[in-house]
């Protein structure tokens, strides 16, 4: 495969809920993209940039203060708009490819899903914060609730962690039907299966994408 170094990157997200193993499948992500030539870049989401992540840790915290839906809504897309500017388009502008965890199915499935906030209003500051800017692949890593429950179990729980199993539930659901509407962009990989099984599976969906590319 030749690499043209000289086209705009490709980007692509890591979906999940908590507990599915987004951290040690983005890196492996990366590891295909740099083994098939391509120069990544690995971020999240919320966060990576230090002001993206100084509102993360304003998301994550676990506080008396009952956060209103819509102020987290806006605290998420504030935190975007701030990674987008400053190290998502630049980085596919210079021909690098972007490995991010989450980005805006994250806020459809936890905000809209999970919190009840209409999909129209998320889609309105997608378009506002992004303009066209949409993943080119995403991989969604599914477990059922209850497993992904007892895969967190015992470590400090951050303020989304805490929620009750009806709001991942919902969550989940919305993740589902989001990779039924758009099936070529959104991967389901199931991720109930022992890592290497995964990571099987994952490159065969890389593989599939690169050959597209």
């Amino acid at each position: 495969m030749s690499v043209d170094s000289g086209s705009r990157g490709r980007f692509i997200t890591l979906e999940g809920t908590e507990g599915v193993g987004k951290t040690s499948n983005l890196e492996h992500v990366c590891h295909l993209l740099q083994r098939a030539g391509y120069e990544v870049v690995a971020t999240r989401e919320p966060g990576g940039t230090p002001l993206a992540e100084s509102i993360r840790s304003l998301l994550l915290e676990v506080r008396e203060e009952p956060v209103d839906p819509t102020v987290e809504l806006l605290m998420v897309f504030a935190a975007r708009a701030q990674h987008v500017a400053r190290v998502i388009e630049p980085a596919l502008a210079a021909g690098r490819w972007v490995v991010c965890d989450r980005f805006t199915d994250a806020t459809f499935a936890y905000q809209g899903g999970g919190r009840g906030i209409s999909m129209e209003d998320i889609a309105i500051l997608e378009s506002l914060v992004q303009g066209d800017l949409r993943p080119d692949l995403t991989l969604y890593l599914d477990v059922p609730v209850e497993v992904a429950a007892k895969r967190i179990a015992g470590r400090d729980h951050d303020r989304f962690e805490r929620e009750q199993m009806d709001f991942f539930e919902r969550v989940r659901k919305t993740y589902l039907e989001r990779a039924a509407d758009e099936p070529q962009r959104v991967r389901v990989v199931d991720a109930r299966q022992d890592l290497a099984t995964v990571q099987a599976e994952i490159d065969r969906v890389v593989a599939e994408f690169l050959d597209r590319s």
